[in-house]
């Protein structure tokens, strides 16, 4: 299950992304917006957040304007480790050696034709494990020594 969501400068872009996980078969949770009526982008990246730290959802796909807010919103959240990518090779790297498990993307960025190409590769797309889980380890490390 993939959680979904995006603020009103992503919702467009959302749509398209729903489309393509709907003709591909994968199945999804939308955590909103619903329109493009202005919204904080911080809720929806922690709504994705949440729902897979808390194992509802295996991975996160977040959108906003330029994917940057709604990505440093969702990193705040323990365990997650969002990526913001704007080409499939950087989907293809967040996925093999930081096993990101949220994809952050930007509508006003990415054109849909690039944007899908991003989240087919995002998602097909398996961690390598071995020396990078190391890496990992060390990320979750850090996390441990600022929470209380």
């Amino acid at each position: 299950m993939i959680a979904i969501g995006s603020d009103h400068a992503g919702y467009s872009l959302k749509i398209e992304i729903l489309k393509y996980l709907d003709e591909n078969g994968y199945k999804y949770k939308d955590l909103g917006t619903c329109d493009t009526k202005s919204v904080d982008y911080p809720d929806f990246g922690l709504a994705v957040a949440e729902a897979v730290r808390n194992g509802e959802c295996e991975r996160g796909i977040i959108i906003c304007g330029t994917g940057i807010g709604i990505s440093i919103s969702a990193n705040k959240v323990p365990g997650i480790r969002a990526a913001l990518c704007t080409d499939s090779y950087m989907a293809k790297m967040s996925r093999q050696h930081n096993d990101a498990n949220v994809l952050a993307l930007g509508e006003r960025v990415l054109g849909p034709g690039v944007a899908t190409d991003i989240v087919d590769t995002w998602l097909k797309t398996e961690f390598l494990g071995g020396r990078h889980k190391n890496r990992i380890d060390k990320i979750s490390d850090i996390e441990r020594k600022y929470i209380k």
